[in-house]
């Protein structure tokens, strides 16, 4: 599927979405738990967005190239995993910091929205980079407007987050959502001024920056699904649900 621009209809529905997953996700948020197993932060999850009559967007979804559908509802990742970890068995510990990254269809339209937490106490160091990169997103979100580029959102996520000398995952990136859960364009998290797909009113786009504590190289785990940093050092990664309008771009999980 190629950029889509999505009605007022289209954009509605999206809206109500989006408030939802963003309420669904941060009660998830709030609740994970030194002790608690990612198969049981996994489940409340799905609990919620069942009993919102809405439908889990990651569960049975095979994206391009995998051999078998994900097959959970929420991605956890912790520590060196970068995304799209699969829940298992592991239970929170007293410093982690935690990935969550979850989608939903409502209406027939699917918004996706991450944040990365602590658990417990967690040191300076992980604090930081959880901070540093939910500030990325929110300079790449400032710059995403009609007229502008999509590298202009990875330029602008690059040259915040370059004086700290994390290293910016290359391999994975925003995209594009709505009518499908990965669409076209494709956003990475650097880039030039003026290069990549130009924006237009009426796309909606997930942004999302992954930025690890060490180097930028990952490895992909055995599961054919979760990525991890190379050398071991710990990932964050927040995302954002965005529509492009001819100003300021309205966050759609608020």
């Amino acid at each position: 599927m190629g950029v889509t621009i999505k009605s007022v209809k289209e954009i509605e529905i999206l809206r109500e979405g989006g408030k939802r997953l963003s309420c669904m996700l941060y009660e998830v948020a709030s609740k994970a738990k030194v002790g608690m197993s990612k198969i049981e932060i996994d489940k409340m999850a799905e609990d919620l967005i069942v009993a919102g009559g809405d439908i889990p967007a990651f569960k049975n979804y095979k994206p391009a190239g995998a051999a078998v559908a994900f097959p959970a509802t929420l991605c956890i990742s912790v520590g060196d995993e970068i995304v799209h970890g699969i829940p298992n068995s592991y239970r929170l510990r007293n410093g982690d910091i935690v990935g969550l990254d979850l989608g939903i269809k409502h209406g027939g339209l699917f918004t996706d929205m991450a944040v990365t937490v602590g658990i417990g106490e967690v040191d300076k160091r992980a604090k930081r980079l959880m901070e540093v990169t939910s500030q990325a997103l929110e300079f790449g979100i400032s710059v995403a407007r009609a007229g502008a580029t999509t590298g202009d959102i990875g330029y602008a996520i690059e040259s915040f987050v370059r004086p700290y000398k994390y290293g910016i995952v290359r391999e994975l990136s925003g995209h594009g959502v709505g009518h499908k859960i990965h669409e076209d364009p494709y956003v990475p998290n650097y880039g030039k001024p003026g290069t990549g797909t130009k924006l237009k009113p009426g796309m909606v786009l997930a942004l999302e920056p992954m930025i690890n504590e060490g180097s930028d190289d990952i490895i992909l785990g055995e599961d054919d699904f979760t990525y991890k940093t190379r050398d071991g050092s710990r990932s964050a990664h927040f995302e954002k649900t965005i529509l492009i309008t001819e100003a300021e771009p309205e966050i759609l999980t608020p």
